[in-house]
Order: C-alpha cells, then structure tokens, then sequence
C-alpha cells in the first residue's frame, strides 16, 4: 500500500490541524498532529488499553527532543514542537521536512545540517510502542541528542496536574520506570544512556480541548533524558510500556503486524472463498487499499462476557468504546466488505447469545463486561447484519444454527414489547418506543437530563428496519400490513418526502402527532434492500434528501430551513450536543444516501458517475483532519469544518462499502 506523505517544508500550517493515528489491535493507540504537537488531552505517543478494549490510560504524551552539535552544549536546537497559553515553544516544526504515514509514522528532520529521522510504531496486541532515532551529523560532525520522555500516567479522559499526585521513578543505565498512584510505566533505550532528573512541565494547552469547552491545560512529568553521543550515523530506539518489557526487534514486530493482519482475510470453514481479490491485494485501487487500512484500526481484541477471546468494533478514536448500534451498522463494511468473514461470525455470535426481551447490548460494561440493552434500533440492525453475513459469506450452517434463532427472537421480543416501552402497535403493526427522557435511536445526544432528539412514538427508520426485517424472516403477511401503514403514516408529499416522527394509533384523521422535521431518517425507507415505500415514493424521497440535506461531506441532521437548525458544533458539552443532531453533518448516512440514489435510478452508468462524484470528498478528506481516516462529523454550514471524533468505523465503513459498489 503506498504511504501517505506530505511535504511539509517547515511550515506549523495546516499541519498542525492534521492529525495521524496508529492502533494496536487492543483498543489502544498512538496519536496526535502531524508536527508533534499534542492539541487534544488525547494525543499521546502510547494510549494504553488495560481492560483491551477499555481501561485506557495515557502513559507517554510526549517526548522531548533536543539537538546539540559539535560540543557546543550551550546552543540546544530543539525539533520538538509544544503549545503553551503564551504560545509555541520550541518551534520543531521549522525543521520538518516530510511526514509519512504508513504501519510506520515518519518524520524526516534536517537541523542544522544534521539529518534525523524518527519513526513510530506501536506493536501489534501490545501495549508497548517503539520511538526510533536515526542521526546523521555529516563527515567529520559530531552530534548529541537528548531525548526527554513526558508522562502523564492518568486516564485518558482526565488531565494530570502536578499537585494531583506523587510521582517516582526507578532508574537504571538505560531504562527508567514511573509510578504515579496505582498506574505505572517504563521506558528503555537500545543504546545511549539515561541520566536522571526529575521535573515537572506545566500548562500544556490543548487548542482542541479549549474550542470544546474542556479543560485545556496539562502537566506533565519527565524523569530525565535518553542521551545518543555519534560520531557518526547511529540510531536509538525507545521502546515504552505499562510495565518493564522487552527487549523489542524493530523489524520482527512490523513484520508480526503485518502477518497477523493479513490472516484475518483468510476464509473460515463453510465459507465460500468469492469471485473478487482481496481489498489489501496489491493490485487493489490505492481507495480501496487506503480504506481496508483504516476499517483494520476499528477491529479489535474484547474477551466476550462468556469468557472467550474474540473481536469486536471501537465505534470510534481517540475515545469511543465498543457499542451494538455502530457494531452492527458498521458490520458489512468493515467485515464483509473485506472478507473477514471469521471475525464477523465470532461478532455476531456473541450479540446472538446475549439477546434479551428481544433486545441485542448495545455496550457491555468496561468493568463488569456486563450487558447493557438502551437502543431500539441495534437488535434491527443485527438482523440485517446477520443476513448479510448469509449473502456474502454462503454459511449457511452458521446462520441457521445461531443468527436465524436470535433473530426471530428479536422480531418475537418487538411484537410482544420489551423494555423502554419498545412495541408493535397492534392497530398498524408499527414499532413505537420511548418517551421525552429517553433517546433510544441513533440521534441520542443528552445532557444535563435533556435528550435533544428524543424521538418518541413510531420513528421512520425504525419502522423502515422493521419493515426489512419481516420480509427477511418471511413475514409477509404482517410485513405488507406494515408497508401500508407505513405509507399512511409517514409520508407527506413529493416536495417534503416523510416525517420524521409520529405518535399515537391511527384514528379517523390520521394520527396524534407528526414530526416533519426534515432529517435523513427517512433515507433508510429507500436504502435498506426491502422498502415499505412505492417507486414513486422512493425517487421523492431520495431527491427530497438531496435538494434539503446533502453536503460534500454527509447528510446534516436538520434543514437548514428549520427554526432548530445549527450549522456550529463547539463549545460546551451541552452546547455542543444540541447541535450533533441538529444540523451537524454525519458521514454515515452518505452510504444510505449513495444506496437509495443508485436503487431509484436502477443503477445506471450515469447514477453510478453522480455517486462516485459524491462520494469523492469523504475519501479526499483522508489526505487531511486525520490522515488515513474519516471523521464522526462535520459542521453543517460551510466550510463543513471537521469536529467531534476524527476517525469513526462507520464513517469508514460506509465509504469502503459503496467505494467497493462503485468500483473506485
């Protein structure tokens, strides 16, 4: 797979706005901008996963890097690049050449005529990552670089600062360990050595965290430096840790990542191997090689609550966990898109297990690995995941002997009712659900106690997964009594598609309320492969979506024409769930968007060249914001500016699945 790379010709701008993102399969991660600088309390050189995927902890934020020539130990030349309150300092970014992204970070430096290069990986299934210095002073130069690890050994969620806990070190010739209360990290260099003296940086300030209303100042704790003496070309490596580990062969755990990766592709047992190559397939477009590396990063290790190893999906980096809702969504992109057919029959197994009252977890519990079941649409969403997996992988065997009983035990769970007043109105045989506390859908920002969106009553893509659901499992006769009522409940006009929400029964005049807000809910009654809608219906739907809600980077939440529009997602968190799905622009009903517009225009040559044209800007934004992903969200207005979670696996999903469609 070619590399990302930029030429960044020591410039601070736009680089520090883009961001990069290694993973370790476990639900931890290295992180931050493309200069080094760390903008967000999440940006860190080693996010450790205890509890994989969960428990994270930030153990290196940081490291220090100091240059000093010919034994002028006075003049220190500093490449590293850090944001305080009164501003930058040091100014590293001036000797930035190139930045490179691959299994590998890279960075390219020349200071002073002295080449560095430094190079990042984190190992694959551990929570170690290597930090790699290679120096070249020149014929005849000498050169001594120290290297200043920062720590801040706290949840990644919190901030340290220096009065908040007692930090001690252990130190040894080249190597140093940390203790900060409970949690403890150690870092070791292959050469060079390490000379002790304990310190203390304060006020870090993290411009992101500041424009979401966080608290954006850190400090941040250095035991001492690393120091490489060369003569000549030489190279040291850091390697970092929870606990003492090692020693670390650079080449051999590439090429252990490497290998493992690759055999997740391999087909399982009664799986029929498909017509086409493998997306990571050297001959594979570079979209579609850039798109399988970046769904890898969602898909990692979780012992399942029944005490096996197994996969599951991080909704989202730097601090999203795994939930069912984006599980499910995200499913057919991330795994079956990309042959990984063993790991999506271990997913779906374990959701399959823990169905209850008809309901899938939509999160198992980072402690207790508890179920817990809070959403209406998840268990929908297995079911058309699991037929799916059906279609595209042919096992029948495993279909029929654990997904098809968790479905009808879904479907039986909606008509009987199940918690948070989730039923089947007998009247109509429409699914309704909650009340104005609860916010069971996908649109579920709360705050304070305020749900935002809370959508109770009879929601259209509820009843539209719904729909699709009976006529999977052959329920035809309640599925054509549901696609008529559908229609009578939902739809509006030619020139305002459907509503959004209604309540009540169905009575002589219609029903009690009718939410027409104008959101891409609707979409999902075109996309998904059985719609309750006529032809007609569809093609006024889809092009209501378009004209009303379309932008180059997803579908906004809201028109722009509603009084409850907000085209600005910042500040405060309860400022700033107001506009998640108020007009905040979500990338992954694009995929539902592309999917509805392909069906209506029966797939022409013509609607195929209109789609891959949408769908260009998302996969272009992977060369900016964070290189070789693609965001949670964007703002509504222009110029649709990228906030809220820089890398998101249905964002990514959902583009590999249509990109793959598309053929790009």
């Amino acid at each position: 797979m070619a590399p990302f790379s930029i030429d960044t010709n020591g410039q601070l701008q736009p680089h520090l706005l883009q961001e990069w993102l290694l993973t370790n399969g476990l639900g931890g991660y290295a992180f931050s901008t493309v200069v080094g600088c760390n903008t967000r309390r999440y940006h860190g050189l080693l996010c450790a996963a205890t509890l994989p995927p969960v428990g994270r902890v930030m153990a290196l934020n940081r490291i220090g890097e100091i240059l000093t020539v010919d034994g002028d130990d006075d003049r220190l030349l500093e490449f590293s690049v850090n944001q305080f309150r009164e501003g930058f300092h040091p100014h590293g970014w001036t000797y930035l050449r190139r930045f490179t992204l691959d299994d590998v970070a890279r960075w390219e430096y020349e200071v002073e005529g002295v080449k560095i290069v430094k190079e990042v990986q984190i190992l694959w299934l551990q929570n170690v990552v290597g930090i790699r210095y290679t120096i070249d002073p020149g014929k005849g130069r000498r050169a001594k670089l120290s290297l200043l690890p920062f720590m801040g050994l706290r949840d990644f969620h919190a901030e340290r600062h220096g009065s908040d806990a007692r930090f001690d070190q252990w130190a040894g010739e080249r190597e140093v360990r940390v203790a900060a209360g409970q949690l403890s990290a150690a870092v070791r260099a292959d050469t060079g050595v390490f000379e002790p003296k304990p310190d203390w940086w304060h006020s870090h300030f993290y411009a992101i965290e500041s424009d979401r209303g966080q608290d954006d100042t850190e400090d941040l704790f250095t035991p001492g430096r690393f120091v490489l003496d060369a003569k000549g070309p030489a190279s040291i490596t850091l390697w970092a840790a929870m606990e003492p580990a090692g020693p670390f062969d650079w080449d051999a755990e590439l090429k252990r990542r490497r290998e493992a990766v690759a055999a997740a592709y391999s087909l399982p047992e009664n799986v029929q191997p498909p017509s086409r190559a493998p997306l990571a397939a050297p001959d594979a477009s570079p979209t579609l090689q850039r798109l399988t590396r970046a769904a890898n990063d969602f898909i990692v290790y979780r012992k399942s609550p029944d005490g096996t190893d197994g996969s599951t999906v991080i909704a989202g980096y730097p601090w999203f966990a795994d939930w069912g809702r984006d599980t499910m969504i995200a499913l057919p992109g991330l795994f079956l898109t990309t042959r990984r057919f063993a790991q999506a029959r271990q997913v779906l197994g374990v959701f399959a297990k823990y169905v209850s009252e008809g309901m899938i977890p939509n999160v198992f519990d980072d402690y207790s690995n508890e179920p817990h079941y809070n959403t209406v649409d998840a268990s929908l969403w297995f079911i058309h995941a699991a037929f799916e997996y059906l279609r595209q992988s042919k096992d029948a065997h495993t279909f029929e002997e654990t997904f098809l009983p968790a479905c009808r035990a879904i479907l039986d769970g909606y008509r009987s009712g199940t918690r948070f007043h989730i039923a089947m109105d007998e009247a109509d045989g429409l699914i309704t659900q909650g009340d104005q506390q609860t916010q069971l859908t996908w649109m579920d920002a709360k705050c304070n106690g305020v749900a935002f969106t809370p959508r109770q009553g009879k929601a259209v893509e509820i009843n539209a997964l719904w729909y699709h659901a009976l006529r999977l499992m052959s329920e035809n006769v309640l599925a054509d009594k549901v696609a008529e009522s559908f229609r009578k409940a939902f739809w509006i006009s030619p020139f305002r598609g459907l509503a959004d929400v209604v309540e009540g029964p169905p009575g002589p005049s219609g029903y009690g309320r009718r939410d027409l807000s104008l959101r891409p809910n609707q979409i999902f009654a075109v996309s998904l492969p059985n719609s309750p809608l006529l032809p007609e219906q569809q093609s006024a739907v889809v092009e209501v979506v378009r004209r009303e809600l379309l932008t180059p980077m997803g579908l906004r939440t809201l028109a722009k024409s509603d009084p409850k529009y907000q085209g600005r997602y910042s500040g405060p968190q309860f400022q700033r769930d107001g506009a998640y799905h108020n007009g905040t622009v979500w990338a992954w009903p694009l995929g539902a968007f592309l999917e509805g517009y392909l069906r209506v225009n029966a797939r022409s040559p013509k609607a195929i060249a209109q789609a891959r044209e949408w769908l260009t800007p998302l996969i272009r934004q992977m060369d900016y914001n964070c290189i070789g992903q693609i965001a949670e969200i964007y703002e509504g207005d222009p110029p649709h500016r990228m906030v809220g979670c820089p890398a998101q696996a249905w964002s990514v999903a959902e583009v590999l699945r249509l990109a793959v469609e598309l053929g790009m």
